[in-house]
């Protein structure tokens, strides 16, 4: 019997609406503790009970007393401990408050209740708190986590993948094509140690992107805090509490934090995304060429027609995260700084979806690696794309005869070489009748195309680890 087009069934992998959780769950769940709704209510639980036990280690407010060690240990449990019943008992709350962050507080109140901990601290949940106070401290958090435990060792990974296949293939020579067409030789690895020492760069600027927060009240200016204590430094109070989280205190906000650091960590990840899919559309190309070889995976089928196919599914499945990614990277960096007068809602519907940036950049680093895991160089077939190509040489030769004084030398090869294959003996023939030092001639006889090749090993060899 069919469903009826009312009935919802059952949320799994095949049910799921996003590839993120459907298609894709498996390979992603790592990063559900720090992204899904449960990971905003963990850290909002975080900060909640992280605030209170802030506000008595502070002493700013006599009226909450001091807690022994033990029950400040039991406090932390509350956050240390959250788990899936918790988040599925604040949803229970939420049903009734229709406000999340107030379910987040009314659940920490009950787990203090259940503790035993007296009713008079647990006032002091959520004290001059605005929602976005903890909102805000709560995305910080889930973003830093996300950079650090995911984001940067899987772009780390492909780098050292890079850098280890770029040393081992520093002196395969290989044609290189400029507008499509073939041009002066490189090495593979060469073409390898960009990649990487980009993709290293661009990795460092996301680390280096500084996770902001405020905690500052209604508007930014702590007013409730200074009409229940005036004689505190709240401003020092917020920023200690802000440095024990590991975020640092923007202290000149509306309601809302800015954002403006957000932008900065979807642009510096934009610029990661944007080497990694240069890197995709590259290896498909020289895969197409035959510069690399896919080793074929047992079971596997490349076409449900063509039964010799294997596809290089990996890149452009790469290629297509990354560019969702950055769709919505680059919308939450133009979207989130704005925010009409001292704030609107705009930026929470928003903000709920930055995980999905997270994963499918995530996606697209697991791709890139099992990929590139498979390929092997062809060497004979570089060599041999290489072995004809003799009117590459004409760059060095006329390159030589202006050092020499000979002029006219670009002229010359450009009517020998320009838009036709020569062969080895035309070129020896040229050389030997240019008036140069013997040496000199000698080295340009000696030149194949296979052989130059600048510094591009040696540059390889020597990439930093």
């Amino acid at each position: 019997m069919m469903r009826g087009v009312n009935e919802t069934p059952d949320i799994d992998q095949l049910t799921a609406i996003s590839p993120v959780d459907g298609r894709y769950g498996g390979a992603l769940a790592s990063l559900r503790p720090v992204c899904s709704e449960f990971g905003l209510l963990r850290y909002r639980v975080r900060v909640e009970v992280s605030w209170l036990l802030h506000l008595v280690a502070e002493g700013v407010l006599p009226e909450m007393g001091t807690l022994e060690p033990a029950e400040a240990k039991t406090i932390e449990s509350i956050a240390a401990g959250f788990d899936v019943a918790g988040a599925r008992r604040i949803k229970a709350i939420e049903a009734t408050t229709n406000h999340d962050v107030k379910a987040v507080e009314y659940y920490v109140r009950e787990q203090l209740a259940a503790a035993g901990v007296a009713d008079s601290l647990g006032e002091f949940i959520h004290f001059a708190c605005t929602s976005e106070d903890i909102n805000n401290v709560a995305y910080a958090l889930m973003l830093a986590d996300a950079r650090d435990q995911h984001l940067l060792p899987a772009l780390e990974a492909i780098g050292q993948d890079l850098a280890q296949t770029a040393r081992r293939y520093a002196g395969l020579a290989m044609l290189s094509r400029t507008h499509g067409q073939a041009a002066t030789p490189t090495t593979l690895g060469k073409e390898l140690a960009n990649v990487a020492s980009r993709l290293t760069a661009q990795r460092l600027n996301l680390q280096a992107v500084e996770p902001l927060a405020k905690f500052n009240g209604a508007v930014g200016n702590y007013n409730a805090h200074y009409a229940a204590a005036p004689e505190a430094d709240w401003p020092a109070v917020s920023r200690r509490f802000l440095d024990s989280l590991g975020l640092t205190a923007n202290p000149y906000t509306t309601q809302i934090e800015p954002h403006d650091w957000i932008a900065a960590y979807c642009h510096a990840l934009i610029r990661c995304n944007t080497v990694l899919l240069d890197f995709c559309r590259d290896t498909w190309a020289y895969i197409s060429l035959g510069y690399f070889r896919q080793r074929a995976v047992a079971g596997e089928t490349g076409s449900s027609t063509m039964p010799h196919k294997v596809n290089p599914i990996d890149f452009e499945n790469a290629e297509g995260n990354l560019g969702i990614a950055t769709a919505l990277l680059e919308h939450f960096a133009t979207k989130l700084p704005v925010s009409r007068l001292q704030r609107d809602l705009s930026d929470s519907t928003v903000l709920r979806n930055v995980g999905v940036g997270v994963a499918h950049t995530l996606l697209a680093c697991h791709s890139i690696r099992r990929g590139a895991a498979k390929l092997d160089a062809d060497e004979q077939r570089m060599h041999d794309d290489l072995a004809d190509r003799w009117e590459l040489l004409a760059e060095p030769i006329q390159t030589v005869m202006r050092r020499y004084g000979l002029t006219g030398g670009y002229e010359e090869l450009k009517a020998l070489t320009r838009g036709r294959k020569i062969g080895r003996e035309e070129i020896r023939t040229f050389i030997k009748g240019l008036n140069l030092p013997d040496e000199v001639r000698q080295r340009l006889l000696d030149l194949e195309p296979a052989s130059y090749l600048g510094n591009a090993a040696a540059a390889a060899g020597n990439l930093p680890s």
